[in-house]
């Protein structure tokens, strides 16, 4: 099978690797790039499982060969927090809030809301439940989804939340 090389940066890190040209990216970056945070649900473009972020835009991985992102930047949920002890204000409020049960919708939800959050900082629950309607979850019913929301916009907005003023209270 034919290959081109593509160079990316993936997180922060530039990559180059050869890619079949019928590969879509959320397959590139599981399977070659062994990022299996983000997942392939309808593999339609429906679910959004497989949401991240080019160049700052949210995509559907799915939808988009992996030879289109060469030269672009792709975000994905493992480099939301700088380390796995460390989460972002998103990831943690989707703790708290129970924003995730299964989590196989999960990463495709924070990687949609990251973009939001970051063109709506003081976003309404109308608006975020608008944009979560590009994204099926079938175990949540989403109101913990949209408290989470709602909380890391105000934490991101520099507001004291319940949940910055634990983390003032008792380091870790």
């Amino acid at each position: 099978m034919d290959q081109t090389i593509i160079t990316l940066t993936v997180n922060g890190t530039e990559v180059t690797q050869p890619v079949e040209p019928r590969i879509c990216l959320a397959d590139f970056l599981r399977g070659q790039l062994n990022l299996t945070g983000t997942h392939l649900g309808c593999e339609h473009g429906v679910c959004g499982a497989c949401t991240v972020l080019v160049d700052g835009r949210a995509v559907r991985g799915c939808l988009m060969f992996a030879v289109q992102a060469h030269g672009l930047k792709v975000e994905t949920v493992e480099g939301l927090a700088p380390d796995p002890q460390q989460l972002n204000p998103l990831q943690r409020a989707f703790m708290k809030h129970h924003g995730l049960q299964c989590g196989f919708c999960t990463p495709g939800i924070l990687m949609t809301m990251t973009e939001f959050l970051r063109n709506n900082p003081a976003p309404g629950e109308r608006d975020i439940r608008e944009v979560l309607s590009g994204n099926i979850c079938r175990c949540t019913g989403y109101e913990g989804i949209v408290a989470a929301v709602i909380e890391a916009a105000a934490e991101m907005r520099g507001e004291q939340t319940e949940s910055s003023l634990l983390t003032e209270t008792n380091p870790t």
